[in-house]
C-alpha cells in the first residue's frame, strides 16, 4: 500500500474577496479608495470578523474581533511579532533605524532598549513632568489668548546616549528617524483623540457640564488640573477613551507579520501573513458595543481604575495604542498627554457651539480619522486669574 503525504492545510484560509492571479486585489483597492472603508464594506458584506486579502504574493489577514485579537496577540502574540519589510517602511524609518517598522534583528533589540529604558521609563516619564505640564500650559494660554484677539526634552535625551567608550549611542540617522516614529504615535494620535472629544462633548452640553462639575471636585478652582490628578478624573478619562474607541487617528496598527505556519481562530495562517487590526472595526462592532455609533462615555466607566491613566482596552475590545510584544511603548506618555490636554481644556475654558450653527458638523476626512472641517468653537476663560 503506498501512502501519499497531503500538505494541503487541515484549516482553511479566511475568506476574502474573488482576485487576480498575481495582482490579487490591488486593483479593487485602487479602485475604492479609501483602501480601509472598502476592506469594511467587503468584511461586512460577508458577515465576517476576519478576511484574507491578497496583494501580490502577501496574504493581508483583516481583523475585527476581540476575540481573535486577543488569540493573535496574546496567545500568539510571539508569532505575530514581526513586522513587514517594503518601501514605504524602509523610507519612514530612514532604512529600519526605529522601534514600530523595525522588522526583527539586532537593529529593532538596540533602539528597543534604548527607547524603554532611556526614554519611556518610569523615572524619565517622571522626570518629564514639567515638561509636559509646561506645554499644557502653553495650550491653555494660547487658546486665551485667540478668546483675547537642563535637558529639556526626549531629543536631548536621545542625543545625550552614550556607549561604554563614552561615544554618541545613536548616529544623527537613527535619532531623527526614531523622534519622527515617536512624535507621530504619542503626539498626533493624542491631539487628534482631544479634537474629536471636544466636538463631541459640545454637541452633548451635558457631558462638558458633567466633565467639569468633576475637575472642580478633583481639583477645586484654585489651581490647575496636574498630573497627579488625572488618575482620579474618571469621567474626563472616559470622555478620552471614547474618542479613540469612535475616531481613531489611523484605521489599522502597523502590520504584524507571521513567523510561522500557524492555526487562529480555527484559521489556518501561513507564514508570512500580514496580520491588521482594524481600529474601526473592533471599536465600533455592533456586537461588543451597544450603541456602536454613538459617543457615550459611560460606557467606559466601571472600567476606569483610581491610580491608572492607561487608555488601553487590555481585552482588545477597542485599542487607543498598540499593545503587545511590539506595542507602542509610549502608552503611558500618550494616554498622560490626551487625558492632561483634554482636562486644561475643560477646566479653563467655557466652550460653546459658534452662533449661527445647531451642532459641529463630525463628519470624518476622507483618509484619515481627523474631522473632515477643523473644529471652531467659542472660548470663554472660566478662571482667568490662571493666564
Amino acid at each position: 500500500m503506498i501512502c501519499l503525504k497531503n500538505n494541503k492545510p487541515r484549516f482553511p484560509l479566511p475568506l476574502g474577496p474573488n482576485s487576480l492571479p498575481f495582482f490579487g486585489c490591488i486593483f479593487q483597492m485602487l479602485r475604492n479608495r479609501p483602501t480601509h472603508r472598502w476592506i469594511r464594506k467587503v468584511m461586512d458584506d460577508m458577515n465576517t470578523e476576519i478576511a484574507c486579502f491578497r496583494i501580490f504574493g502577501v496574504r493581508v489577514i483583516s481583523v475585527t474581533s476581540p476575540e481573535l485579537a486577543r488569540e493573535f496577540f496574546k496567545k500568539h502574540d510571539s508569532i505575530f511579532s514581526n513586522r513587514p519589510v517594503c518601501m514605504s517602511a524602509e523610507l519612514s524609518s530612514e532604512g529600519y533605524l526605529t522601534t514600530i517598522l523595525s522588522p526583527l534583528g539586532d537593529q529593532y533589540k538596540k533602539m528597543k532598549r534604548i527607547i524603554v529604558s532611556s526614554v519611556f521609563s518610569p523615572a524619565k516619564h517622571q522626570w518629564l513632568h514639567s515638561k509636559r505640564t509646561e506645554e499644557a500650559d502653553h495650550l491653555v494660554n494660547y487658546v486665551y489668548n485667540q478668546c483675547k484677539d537642563d535637558a529639556s526634552d526626549l531629543l536631548d535625551v536621545l542625543i545625550r546616549l552614550k556607549n561604554n567608550n563614552g561615544r554618541p549611542l545613536l548616529t544623527t540617522e537613527e535619532i531623527r528617524a526614531q523622534i519622527t516614529e515617536l512624535m507621530f504615535a504619542t503626539v498626533d494620535n493624542p491631539s487628534n483623540a482631544v479634537e474629536w472629544a471636544l466636538a463631541e462633548m459640545l454637541n452633548q452640553p451635558e457631558m462638558l457640564q458633567k466633565a467639569t462639575e468633576e475637575i472642580d471636585a478633583v481639583v477645586g478652582k484654585d489651581r490647575l488640573v496636574q498630573e497627579s490628578d488625572l488618575a482620579r478624573l474618571k469621567y474626563v478619562k472616559a470622555c478620552a477613551k471614547e474618542a479613540f474607541r469612535l475616531h481613531p487617528y489611523a484605521p489599522f496598527n502597523v502590520p504584524h507579520v507571521s513567523t510561522l505556519d500557524t492555526v487562529v481562530g480555527g484559521y489556518f495562517i501561513p507564514k508570512g501573513s500580514h496580520v491588521i487590526l482594524s481600529r474601526p472595526g473592533l471599536g465600533r462592532n455592533p456586537r461588543i458595543w451597544e450603541d456602536s455609533l454613538k459617543f457615550k462615555p459611560e460606557r467606559h466607566m466601571n472600567h476606569m481604575d483610581d491610580a491608572r491613566i492607561d487608555l488601553n482596552d487590555p481585552e482588545f475590545n477597542m485599542f487607543s495604542f498598540s499593545t503587545g510584544r511590539r506595542g507602542c511603548p509610549g502608552v503611558l506618555l500618550g494616554s498622560t498627554l490626551t487625558v492632561m490636554l483634554l482636562a486644561r481644556l475643560l477646566q479653563c475654558f467655557n466652550w460653546k457651539i459658534p452662533s449661527g450653527l445647531s451642532q459641529i458638523d463630525l463628519a470624518e476626512g476622507k483618509d484619515a480619522g481627523f474631522l473632515a472641517k477643523p473644529l471652531f468653537a467659542v472660548a470663554e476663560p472660566r478662571f482667568p486669574q490662571f493666564n
